[in-house]
């Protein structure tokens, strides 16, 4: 049985929807306007590995390029939708403690991996 756990981090790091756009820089994540609102998307990634463990997740899927879901590729941080490698504070914490992150693009090779 797959059940899903569905969990926006940047709501539960305290942002509004809508909300301004957000890129990383370096560790920080800064909106547009300059705001630095690290602290808001590491509680909201802390809330969703929460969440994970208690629902015992093996597996997430993210939204790719976010600066909190992104698992491959995340925009630069200079606002210009220049993606560069890496990934967003949600998708490395998830990762860091043995959840698999996939993106949205990726639903095919989830159910691959589930089924085998």
């Amino acid at each position: 049985q797959i059940t899903f756990i569905p969990v926006c981090p940047e709501q539960a790091g305290g942002l509004a929807t809508p909300r301004a756009a957000a890129e990383r820089s370096g560790k920080l994540v800064i909106t547009a306007d300059g705001k630095d609102v690290t602290a808001q998307y590491e509680h909201g990634a802390a809330e969703a590995l929460r969440l994970a463990v208690r629902y015992q997740c093996a597996y997430a899927v993210l939204k790719e390029r976010s600066p909190s879901c992104g698992s491959k590729r995340i925009y630069d941080g200079t606002f210009t939708r220049t993606l560069r490698d890496g990934t967003g504070v949600t998708a490395a914490l998830l990762t860091a403690n043995g959840i698999t992150v996939f993106d949205e693009t990726e639903t095919a090779k989830l159910l691959h991996t589930l089924r085998t």
